[in-house]
């Protein structure tokens, strides 16, 4: 997800990630039993269900260092961005949580019907919702949205799964390049909206919660300066806005609660600042002084504060599952399948834990691709030596290089020479891999170079590249395997393992293929058959906790983007 996985981009490269951690809840059931929580609800209406002891008044204070990088929806890709444009915007599906669980559900539109070839889908649209300037959501508005989002060249940042899946997606070059005229996208009426594909798509109803289908009235594009000031549909509106530094939110007249299933308005603004520094922030956020106490800082709870987090200010600390697993990953074009076991035979993953300040408030040990949130996550027994366990056996490690005929093979990765984590961690790494017989080449270089470098798939480097780690785009496991390790992904610079195989694409396309709740158990059965092919080392599932103040009321995780659930909060006394 580069919802997520993008925003963590530079720390996971670097492997300098330290206490930036997701808090969390029991991970799932022991056992092969593959999980299967999400819940479709088709019949889903507004109002949504009252939070518990919830009032109207206020304005809630977000911090955080990192700064979203736009409000374009068609640009939204990374997680907390995606979590604040649910106030703002609407899309035509909605994923809300309900029990901690994700809960798919209709917004603008129902959840939509395929053909029995399943290469058309349709949507019918709610009518009556209106834009904050009181003017009437169109269905076209919806089409020109999606026409909007293949103009790569000109919102690159955005997800990019219609490029491959929808009708022309590989030759239709959006509504500046290439016009109006799209043979993806039909509006027979003015309550229909038809999506066309090219191969099947179970989880396109998941996909079109994104930011990206936002509704966007053409006569009111203004490109690149759009995210400026965005057509608002969801229960608030921009106030001001200072790029990189500061939003604030005021409510939107025009939103109605009656047809929304999945958003509240208690609050009457928002005021997001960002570039702050985390830990002082949060140690304000604990102390709830004046304003603080309506606040909350949404990175993860850095470990130094742990210790404050007991009795009274134990309640601060909101805790919950995310969808993200961590990983390290091997290039499968440049290390041959007996080099990999080796390299797990070695990995020093007791080392590393200690290394980058990790615990079980922040992280917790993986043994899978998939996270323990995602639907379809299967707790097998582990595959050997990709536990996340123990200091690594280097003895072993070089018999098994020479046994193979491969003792000295050299190694290489980037890491981050501005940062003393990563500094620690790759020399971790080095002295392990030396001690068991390899060559290592570890390359330095600046925090500003590592997500070019790392996302170089024809550097000179073999192991450590970028994803390091994934989020779920959606709940399911069509969020992660097609994207991750297909031929496709590799072209895409967003593979795991640098993997061309035909026989996993062809089964990844087969399961894609499947209704949702059939594709569950099969993407468990696919984590297992990845995991051994030894295309990366399983370091940790990301949890989420992060600090609120004492005023804030309704706080819980999203665990579908490990980030807080803006729309249900509130504040206890204005």
């Amino acid at each position: 997800m580069r919802t997520l996985a993008a925003a963590l981009a530079v720390c996971l490269a670097a492997a300098g990630c330290g206490g930036s951690g997701r808090q969390s809840q029991d991970p799932g059931p022991a056992g092969g039993i593959a999980q299967d929580r999400t819940a479709i609800d088709p019949a889903a209406t507004g109002p949504a269900p009252e939070v518990p002891g919830a009032r109207r008044g206020g304005v809630i204070t977000v911090y955080a260092r990192t700064t979203p990088n736009t409000f374009d929806p068609t640009n939204i890709y990374y997680a907390d961005a995606n979590a604040m444009a649910k106030l703002i915007f609407r899309t035509p599906t909605q994923v809300m949580m309900r029990d901690g669980n994700p809960v798919l559900v209709p917004d603008l539109t129902d959840l939509g019907t395929v053909s029995d070839d399943k290469l058309t889908w349709t949507f019918r649209m709610r009518p009556g919702i209106k834009y904050a300037d009181g003017s009437e959501v169109r269905v076209e508005d919806l089409a020109y949205a999606i026409k909007r989002s293949f103009a790569h060249d000109v919102f690159p940042y955005g997800p990019s799964y219609q490029l491959s899946y929808f009708r022309d997606g590989d030759t239709y070059k959006g509504p500046y390049a290439s016009g109006d005229d799209y043979s993806g996208v039909e509006t027979p009426d003015a309550q229909t909206l038809v999506i066309h594909l090219a191969k099947p798509f179970a989880d396109l109803p998941f996909f079109m919660a994104f930011p990206l289908f936002t509704p966007i009235p053409k006569a009111k594009d203004t490109k690149e300066t759009y995210g400026n000031d965005p057509m608002a549909t969801g229960p608030y509106q921009f106030d001001a806005y200072t790029p990189g530094s500061r939003l604030t939110l005021k409510r939107n007249p025009h939103w109605d609660p009656a047809s929304d299933p999945a958003r509240h308005q208690y609050v009457d603004g928002w005021d997001f600042r960002w570039g702050q520094d985390d830990v002082k922030t949060q140690q304000q956020v604990l102390n709830s002084t004046g304003p603080d106490a309506a606040a909350l800082n949404y990175a993860q709870v850095d470990a130094s504060l742990l210790p404050q987090l007991a009795g009274d200010k134990a309640a601060q600390l909101v805790t919950g599952a995310s969808p993200c697993t961590r990983t390290f990953q091997l290039d499968s074009r440049k290390i041959p399948l007996e080099v990999r076991k080796a390299v797990a035979k070695a990995w020093p993953a007791d080392q590393m834990w200690r290394a980058e300040g990790l615990n079980g408030h922040i992280a917790q040990k993986a043994t899978t691709i998939l996270s323990p949130s995602v639907p379809g996550y299967t707790q097998y027994p582990p595959v050997p030596d990709l536990t996340s366990e123990g200091p690594g056996d280097p003895a072993a490690a070089r018999k098994m290089l020479e046994d193979a005929g491969r003792l000295g093979f050299e190694l290489s990765w980037y890491y981050d020479n501005t940062s003393a984590q990563a500094q620690q961690t790759s020399q971790i790494r080095a002295d392990a891999f030396t001690a068991a017989g390899f060559t290592v080449k570890p390359i330095g270089i600046t925090t500003a170079e590592v997500r070019a470098k790392t996302s170089d798939y024809d550097a000179p480097v073999n192991m450590g590249q970028s994803p390091q780690g994934w989020c779920s785009d959606w709940p399911t496991g069509g969020g992660w395997f097609p994207v991750l390790f297909t031929s496709e992904a590799l072209a895409n610079r967003q593979s795991l393992g640098m993997l061309t195989d035909p026989a996993v694409d062809a089964e990844i396309e087969s399961i894609a293929a499947l209704p949702a709740a059939e594709a569950t158990a099969k993407w468990g059965e696919l984590d297992r058959k990845l995991m051994e092919m030894y295309l990366v080392i399983p370091r940790f599932y990301m949890k989420t906790a992060f600090i609120v103040g004492t005023a804030v009321g309704g706080a819980a995780a999203d665990s579908s983007l490990g980030q807080p659930t803006y729309t249900n909060l509130y504040v206890k006394s204005a």
